[in-house]
């Protein structure tokens, strides 16, 4: 299958503390993203041959998670900063055709029998600050948009939309809430931090650690400060694409 990751990809870290459990993808910058060991799977438990996947760079699922893939159509797309709980599965198909006689999957008896193709959802994406929490369970077609939340063992049905900074839970997964107001959610969107590098955030992490939900006021000043941050590192070093 094709793996791909971000252009500043350094290799896996194999001395990290937590290559026993996980596959370290390490960057020039220092950030890591994180899967689990045996986490691309096929309809029998091996390592699938063909399929798509990309992760962003600080991205990572929890131990016991997989995404499984039933053939090359299929891919899962996956943003920055993601953080994805312990035993989460990603079902990119195993649909059976239920338009004809039987959704029985003849040829796998072999003797020359055939059935229909198999009908396929389209990618499955996972945007950018994502939390999804255990257990969760996530069908193919489905986008997560960004700042969204997942409770602990949702599930989201085939061709699944989220708002962005909603916060989902259920099964099937319904929207609860917003993690912010309506004019903090359009800053937020607009600011889109993850797009700059490891260096930027570093240097404005206390702006990171404010509560943005007591005062609307003071959040939409915290990412006036982040925006006009971001303007002038561009001016420095270079705007960045998205």
């Amino acid at each position: 299958m094709h793996i791909s990751t971000e252009t500043n990809f350094s290799g896996v870290a194999e001395n990290h503390p937590w290559s026993g459990q996980f596959t370290v993808l390490g960057y020039d910058d220092g950030a890591i993203s994180t899967l689990p060991h045996h986490f691309f799977r096929d309809w029998r438990d091996q390592e699938p041959a063909s399929g798509h996947f990309y992760i962003g760079c600080c991205s990572g699922f929890g131990v016991g998670s997989l995404v499984k893939y039933d053939s090359g159509q299929q891919s899962l797309c996956v943003g920055r900063y993601v953080a994805g709980g312990s035993r989460l599965s990603f079902l990119l198909n195993g649909q059976h055709e239920m338009r004809t006689i039987s959704t029985y999957m003849l040829s796998i008896l072999g003797g020359g029998l055939k059935n229909a193709p198999q009908p396929q959802y389209a990618d499955t994406v996972v945007k950018n600050d994502v939390w999804i929490g255990d257990e969760v369970m996530v069908l193919g077609g489905s986008i997560i948009d960004n700042g969204c939340v997942i409770g602990a063992r949702s599930l989201l049905p085939p061709n699944f939309r989220s708002e962005p900074y909603g916060v989902y839970a259920g099964s099937p997964a319904r929207l609860i809430r917003y993690r912010f107001p309506e004019k903090v959610r359009a800053a937020l969107l607009e600011l889109a931090w993850w797009e700059m590098p490891l260096a930027w955030v570093r240097e404005n992490n206390a702006m990171f650690l404010e509560d943005m939900c007591t005062d609307e006021a003071k959040a939409l000043l915290i990412i006036d400060i982040l925006k006009n941050s971001r303007q002038e590192w561009e001016r420095e070093h270079g705007k960045i694409s998205a």
